[in-house]
């Protein structure tokens, strides 16, 4: 009886969790409870552990916290389900505990309405609670004994059907409500229209892009661009209702709406973005065509007084970056983009604006789903990661990647051509060289370069003879300086070391 009512209860957690995603996609004003509470993990998470789940799980850290958070609740649903065969109190104030601190979660995220995220986890718990006793009937074999040691044929019949149910509903129920999101959100995004550029930029030639098997393109799609952020369900925001608030140490507050900000003079800008978190080697960085205004032209709008040394931007789920105020009136450009790669920027890359900063790490600039600007001191505050452990100062570091051959791969003997990509936004990529086993650092073939501010690809026609072998690559920036082999971790301010590959020929 104790095992049936945990696995009850385990199946009921299932459900209810289920159902509260599909009131999420249901209802514009109830977030999705699981990335509610996923938020307060990340949040309340020690720095080196979101540190190491984006160094292990990459892009799919937040799938494996959602996962983590499901399982979690599921065992706990097992023990107070085993605890409920005579005394209904744990199950009972197991749910009333996960239906608490789910609005109180829910109701931190912006958008969220207090009467509909309650009356949608009062459904929830309810149908949960009913779930368990629903559930515990089913796995109930009736006069057979259902034990660990004597499993009979009816008992695993009904364990199997209850479990499809419960797996059925869940995944439905998910699925379904995430869909919803997702629809909600591209609905919004497709509805509007990319203004034209005032200064438009050249598109790729093949003189930009060696067209080399395995080697990135010189301007990544939207769809396979890296995205890292703290977001575990991607905010659905109505451009007609989101407005940029810019204030602080100006002066004049300025509130600009997503037509306000589509009726300023756009322009389009090459630029490389790269995550702090990106390995030596990592896929943590891409090259795109940004869409948007110049980030120097609002803040005239605003007038920046005399001591504002910090532009603080936030997102509407309230991650913060900041970084000086010369690197938003520099000749880098920083922009607050609304379009990439000639599209309404996607609802995973901060529909509808967010800011790009070339030459600084995502972490101290590239606020996604942005809606305040802050003008202030550079004491006076400090972004989501800073206190975690990560420099204040978030410049990108000269890099190399190799991308063909891939490491331990096979190639034939014979000519073979090597290629990736080198990155230095802001300063340039003038030269990269490649040493093969312990030969001679050669200089390789560069394309064009689209701007100071992309990546470069590069490539080195070689001879392979027949055995094992390593490569090793290192960049030359605008200034002059190669990249060390100093090989250190991406905390506190980015990687660095060379990039290296084994290989070995058929």
């Amino acid at each position: 009886m104790r095992q049936r009512s945990g696995y009850a209860g385990m199946a009921a957690v299932a459900v209810t969790l289920g159902i509260t995603e599909l009131f999420a996609g249901l209802f514009a004003r109830v977030p999705s409870a699981t990335a509610s509470i996923g938020a307060i993990v990340i949040d309340l998470s020690p720095s080196w552990l979101e540190s190491f789940a984006i160094s292990v799980f990459g892009t799919l850290d937040k799938l494996v916290l959602a996962i983590g958070i499901f399982a979690v609740a599921i065992l706990i649903g097992g023990f107070l389900g085993r605890r409920s065969v005579t005394n209904p109190a744990p199950i009972l104030g197991g749910f009333v505990g996960f239906g608490v601190l789910g609005v109180l979660a829910q109701l931190q995220e912006p958008g969220a309405e207090a009467g509909p995220v309650i009356a949608a986890m009062f459904v929830a718990a309810g149908l949960g609670i009913s779930a368990f006793y629903g559930f515990r009937k089913i796995f109930d074999p009736g006069e057979t004994s259902f034990t660990d040691n004597d499993v009979n044929n009816i008992g695993r019949r009904r364990l199997l059907l209850g479990v499809a149910s419960a797996v059925t509903v869940t995944a439905v129920s998910v699925g379904v409500g995430r869909a919803m999101l997702r629809s909600r959100s591209e609905a919004q995004r497709s509805s509007q229209i990319l203004p034209t550029p005032v200064e438009a930029m050249a598109d790729p030639t093949a003189a930009h892009d060696f067209d080399l098997g395995g080697v990135s393109p010189v301007v990544v799609s939207n769809d396979t661009f890296y995205r890292i952020d703290t977001a575990l369900v991607v905010p659905a925001i109505d451009p007609d209702m989101w407005s940029l608030r810019i204030h602080g140490m100006v002066d004049d507050e300025v509130n600009l709406s997503y037509n306000d900000l589509r009726g300023l003079d756009q322009i389009e800008r090459y630029a490389t973005l790269s995550c702090v978190s990106n390995e030596v080697g990592g896929r943590l960085v891409g090259n795109a065509l940004w869409t948007g205004v110049l980030l120097k032209d609002v803040l005239d709008m605003a007038g920046v007084r005399s001591g504002a040394e910090q532009v603080v931007g936030r997102s509407v789920d309230g991650w913060t970056a900041g970084f000086p105020v010369e690197f938003a009136l520099d000749d880098r450009e920083a922009m607050i983009a609304i379009g990439m790669n000639r599209e309404i920027l996607p609802t995973s890359h901060g529909f509808p604006a967010r800011l790009v900063v070339p030459g600084l790490y995502g972490y101290v600039s590239a606020t996604k789903w942005l809606t305040e600007i802050e003008l202030t001191t550079w004491d006076a505050f400090d972004g989501y990661w800073i206190p975690r452990g990560w420099s204040k100062e978030g410049p990108i570091k000269t890099q190399s990647r190799i991308e063909r051959p891939k490491h331990n791969s096979r190639i034939d003997a014979g000519p073979f051509t090597l290629g990736g990509v080198a990155w230095a936004p802001t300063l340039g990529i003038t030269a990269v060289e490649v040493q093969v086993d312990d030969g001679p650092w050669v200089l390789a073939e560069l394309a064009e370069s689209l701007s100071d501010n992309s990546w470069r690809l590069w490539k080195l026609d070689i001879d392979v003879a027949p055995g094992q072998h390593t490569a090793r690559v290192r960049a030359t920036d605008g200034t002059g300086y190669t990249q060390t082999s100093e090989r250190s971790n991406p905390r506190p301010d980015g990687a660095t070391g060379w990039h290296i590959v084994d290989f070995s020929t058929n």
